[in-house]
Formats: C-alpha cells, structure tokens, sequence
C-alpha cells in the first residue's frame, strides 16, 4: 500500500521508470550501467548518476531532454511514450470543417470545385480517422462509403492537376479507414478490396504514405489470420515505398509481432529496434486519435504484444499497465478500447502463468465486454489466454466457461 501511495505522489514518468526498472529485476546501480550502454558520449561518474537517478525515481527532478532520450532508449521505447509532450497535444476534435455538411455537399454539386472544399473533405476525411478508436463500427463504415462515393464522384469534374491528386489522396484515406473497419467487422474478403482500392489510388496519387499503410493493413490481416511469413513480406513491400513514413513504424511492428510468434528472439528484437529509431526521429503527431499516425504511446503496445508471446511476463504486465493508464481518459474514459482489450488479455497470460486462474478469467472476461472491437485482432489474443487455459487448467468450471464465451465470439 505504500508503494501504491507514493505513485500517486510522483509523476506518471518517474512511477513508470521504477516500474521499468523493477520488471527487469534490476537495481537502481545496474540500471545506471545499463544507461551508460546506451549512451552515445561519456556520461559523469557512476555516484553522480545513481543520485540522478534515486531523484529521477523518487519525482525529486525531472531528466532533461538528453537524459529523457537516453533513459528510453536504455528501455527500448521512444522519448514520447515514456515523456509524453506536456503541452496540450490531444486536443479537441474539429468540431466542423468551417462549413456545415450540407453546404459542403452543395458544393460538391456544383460544376467547379473550390479549393475551400476541397480543404472542408480534407478535415472530414481526418474527422472520420480520428473517430476510428470508439465509433461503433457499422456507423463508421456507413459514413465513410458515404463519403468515399461523394469523394471519388469528384474525378468526373472539372479540376486541375493539384485538385485531382488531392482528391485522389483524400479518397485513398477514406477508403483505408473503410478497409479497417471492414476489417474489424469479420469482412475479410470485402475489407482486402478495399484495401487493394486504396493502395491503387496511392499510387495514382503518387502519396507513399497511403501505400505504406495498404501494405501495413496487409501485414495485420496475414498476422490475425496466422501467416506470419506473409506479414513479414507485406512489410518488406511497404517499408520498400514508405521507408520514413509513420507507417513504417507500424510494418515494424507487425514484423517484431510476426518473429515473436516465430520463435526467433533475436529478429524480434531488431524490428522494435527499427520501429523505435524511426518513430524517434519522427515529429510529435498533431492529434494521436487519427489512426494513420504513428502514435509514440503505441510503441508500448507493440512491445506488450512481443514480450507476452515470448513469456517474459513481467515486461509484458509492465507494459500492458502502461497501455491501460495511457489510452484512458483522466475522468476514466477508455479513451482506446481495443488496446484496452488486448492489454487485459495479456495482463490475464499474465496471471494464467502465475497460477491465478480467477484473475486470469477476469481479465479475459473484460476484454471481450467492450462494445468497439477489431474481432479478428482479439480472437488472436482472446484465443492465446483460452489455449493457455485449456492446457494448464482442462477440468476447471471457469476455465471452461472462458473457452465457450471465446468459441461464441468467434462463431459470431
């Protein structure tokens, strides 16, 4: 109790340094020989640091930005997620884009497009991504078609070259939302045209970014659906035309999540090494809601996602506490259920491992309760806790209880 005490006491990054720390069973002096590792220069004596750090840990002071960029990179994160920005970053959503949806579907109608409205489908286009973490599923594909229709009707008008690539390019972000969501829905085979859809108009629009998030959206369909050499070829083809885009963050991701379950620990390590380097290179995203982002506070999921499946099991409950705490809101709002979701799946491994079946089944349970889900992406991790139940626990009620609510959910 008194250690939960004293987190409440210090600041979220200073909780989170001893949490790192503890995870990896090290002493505060080892973790300053580790920082030193990692450190690029010379660094003050060993007694300097360690009383840097005892401050650091205690929330006496706060590292500066050199020490902060080392101090994540000793963990294996990036600057962001372990120091997010304390500047106002998450702000509001648009409300509107300057004109009302009826005017701008007046305009839409007229025989010229403006430039204003083409500026007003641009904020749409991002409203729409950014309501990708909670909108319900079916509504956002309903509105997103919509608009994918009005957008693409717009190729048949009079514009110049600048306005039809750029409505080439909002088109091709619609309908990677569409893709997603059709995704999440069960829609496989209608999710990868549209997929295929959208990697075709960034090409024709010549936005690499939107073609690396094609290929991206590939690897996570070849991950849910257990072809995990083809996640890893689906990257290479994405970081191949969108090697410095943020989407590249994520096909590392996909291809660390992909040699975890492979088996191979070393390339594990070399593909969130890859991602992490890039998204530190990367600016701070204006609004981390929008789902074509690299998000800094995600790289936390991904590594969550690695350590589980290689059974290093106090990294990865450190780490899916981590994602739990950022993505929900300070009024307690789940501000990113789905990585909620998945994060209760590991902390309920987690216990399953550690020979507590009750909280195991809790934490398996409130994972499939959330209304905003990506089915195929928690089948894959609801089915990791439920196999792992199935063998460690085969005669026990609540176990199997877990099993038929799992077999349901995918029967669905």
């Amino acid at each position: 109790m008194a250690d939960v005490a004293a987190d409440l006491d210090r600041p979220v990054w200073a909780t989170r340094l001893r949490a790192e720390r503890t995870a990896r069973g090290w002493s505060q002096g080892e973790a300053v020989r580790a920082m030193r590792a990692h450190a690029a220069e010379q660094l003050p004596a060993d007694s300097t640091l360690l009383r840097n750090w005892k401050r650091w840990e205690a929330g006496g002071s706060e590292p500066d930005a050199f020490y902060k960029a080392l101090i994540a990179k000793t963990f294996g994160t990036v600057t962001a997620a372990f120091f997010p920005p304390t500047t106002p970053h998450d702000a509001e959503l648009i409300a509107g884009t300057g004109m009302e949806t009826v005017e701008i579907l007046a305009r839409l109608r007229s025989s010229d497009v403006s430039n204003a409205t083409l500026e007003a489908l641009r904020i749409t286009a991002d409203r729409l991504c950014c309501e990708y973490p909670y909108m319900a599923p079916e509504q956002l594909r309903v509105e997103g078609r919509a608009w994918l229709r009005r957008i693409t009707a717009l190729r048949d008008r009079r514009l110049t070259l600048a306005q039809h690539q750029e409505v080439l390019t909002l088109a091709g972000w619609v309908a990677l939302l569409v893709g997603c969501v059709e995704y999440d829905m069960g829609l496989r085979r209608v999710a990868e045209g549209t997929r295929k859809a959208a990697l075709t108009l960034g090409e024709e629009a010549g936005n690499a970014a939107i073609s690396g998030w094609a290929y991206e959206m590939r690897a996570w369909y070849a991950l849910t659906q257990g072809d995990y050499r083809g996640v890893i070829a689906a990257a290479e083809a994405g970081e191949a035309v969108a090697a410095h885009d943020g989407a590249a963050v994520q096909l590392a991701a996909q291809r660390a999540k992909a040699w975890a379950r492979l088996g191979d620990r070393r390339q594990v390590e070399t593909a969130l090494d890859k991602g992490r380097t890039l998204l530190e290179s990367l600016p701070y995203p204006e609004d981390t809601d929008h789902h074509f982002v690299a998000d800094p506070a995600k790289f936390d999921f991904y590594a969550m996602d690695c350590y589980r499946i290689a059974g290093e099991d106090r990294l990865a409950e450190m780490y899916a506490r981590e994602v739990i705490r950022s993505s929900t809101d300070p009024d307690g709002t789940d501000r990113k259920p789905m990585r909620q979701a998945e994060a209760r799946i590991t902390l309920g491994v987690a216990a399953a491992r550690a020979g507590d079946l009750e909280r195991a089944v809790s934490y398996g349970r409130q994972a499939l309760e959330g209304d905003r889900k990506s089915l195929p992406s928690l089948l894959m991790v609801s089915k990791e806790l439920a196999t792992l139940l199935r063998e460690r626990y085969p005669k026990e009620p609540e176990a199997t209880s877990y099993l038929d609510e799992v077999r349901a959910l995918s029967a669905s």
